[in-house]
């Protein structure tokens, strides 16, 4: 594919804000009758009658949270929408809605927006929601991304992160450590371009760690999946800032002790081989890494029969009281005190 040398580049000045909104807003259709009204108005109408409504937000700040030297737009909007609506799964329940502002310097033309806007209505089609809103501003720092997710639960169905009980599983879906494995790879192949502009990186050996970072996916289909099995976790979070950070909130907030068997940790084979290659613990990556959007929930022992043998649930631990700590159980069977040293966005980088 031979890469276009001047492409097409709109001033947003030509358009202005309402004509920039209605511009990248104009192929968002309605999916959901609870969408009385979106996009036009002040604010959007919104019906649940009955149900629960979960609302969350989630900030992307460029240089902080994504560095467009190897994220393409696209794949970002993708994935500002992503990371919301994982925090709206793992509360047990279904998205509906999203509003997404963005805060833009003159340095983005219309097209590369274009391409950001793509990449959430690509979201908004495979997960069925429904963009009723937001905001567009300029920046003087480059790209801002706000997106709001909202959905609605059955008030019965509502899981919270602090019904852990003693005894109870822990549970985590898919595979973790792969996203920040891929962060790794995408990091060491931009300084490579910064020596030599003219090398092209062999990614091939990478894909799948690669588009756990570029392009993650949220579990919607374990919540359904749960459903199917008649079983609600006593605890729930998603798997954003890190497994320790993650078992430690839910640990806290039920006032609970845990131990996590290390030979237990999902780990696909691809993390283990890249862990290997840049020297790094693959155990401390599946703790610390984050950016997984994989869900980690607590289940009660009674329910293991209806989870045993899925291959979309591993059985990583259980529930302790609160007086046994919080610990890491080694392949050398020595219990290590888990700590918290995943993602932390208020950290000054030195």
């Amino acid at each position: 594919m031979i890469e276009d040398k001047n492409p097409q580049r709109t001033s947003l000045e030509q358009l202005g804000e309402f004509g920039l909104i209605e511009h990248l807003t104009k192929n968002f259709d309605v999916k959901h009758t609870s969408t009385l009204k979106s996009i036009g108005d002040d604010a959007a109408v919104l019906d649940h009658k009955s149900n629960q409504i979960v609302v969350t937000t989630d900030l992307l700040v460029e240089n902080v949270h994504f560095d467009l030297s190897y994220v393409p737009l696209k794949h970002l909007g993708y994935k500002a929408v992503i990371v919301n609506l994982s925090d709206v799964y793992a509360m047990n329940a279904h998205a509906s809605q999203i509003t997404v502002s963005i805060a833009v310097s003159n340095r983005f033309p219309l097209e590369a927006l274009e391409e950001l806007y793509a990449g959430i209505e690509t979201a908004t089609k495979i997960y069925n929601i429904d963009v009723v809103g937001g905001d567009t501003t300029s920046s003087t720092t480059g790209l801002i991304i706000s997106v709001t997710a909202i959905g609605n639960v059955n008030k019965e169905d509502v899981v919270l992160r602090n019904g852990a009980q003693p005894n109870d599983l822990v549970v985590v879906t898919g595979d973790i450590g792969a996203a920040y494995m891929g962060l790794q790879v995408l990091e060491r192949e931009k300084e490579v371009f910064k020596v030599n502009p003219q090398n092209q990186p062999d990614l091939d050996p990478y894909t799948y760690i690669i588009e756990r970072q570029l392009k993650p996916e949220a579990r919607k289909d374990i919540i359904e999946l749960l459903k199917q099995l008649d079983v609600k976790p006593t605890a729930m979070i998603d798997i954003s800032d890190g497994l320790s950070s993650e078992i430690m909130h839910i640990c806290k907030q039920s006032d609970v002790g845990v131990e996590i068997y290390e030979n237990k940790i999902p780990l696909d084979p691809q993390v283990i081989s890249t862990c290997e290659e840049f020297k790094i613990d693959s155990t401390t990556i599946a703790l610390n890494g984050g950016e997984d959007y994989e869900l980690l929930m607590t289940v009660a022992q009674e329910d293991f029969p209806k989870i045993k043998g899925n291959p979309n649930l591993t059985v990583i631990g259980y529930i302790t009281e609160k007086a046994r700590g919080m610990h890491l159980i080694t392949r050398g069977e020595q219990a290590i005190p888990i700590i918290a040293k995943g993602w932390n966005a208020m950290k000054n980088e030195a």
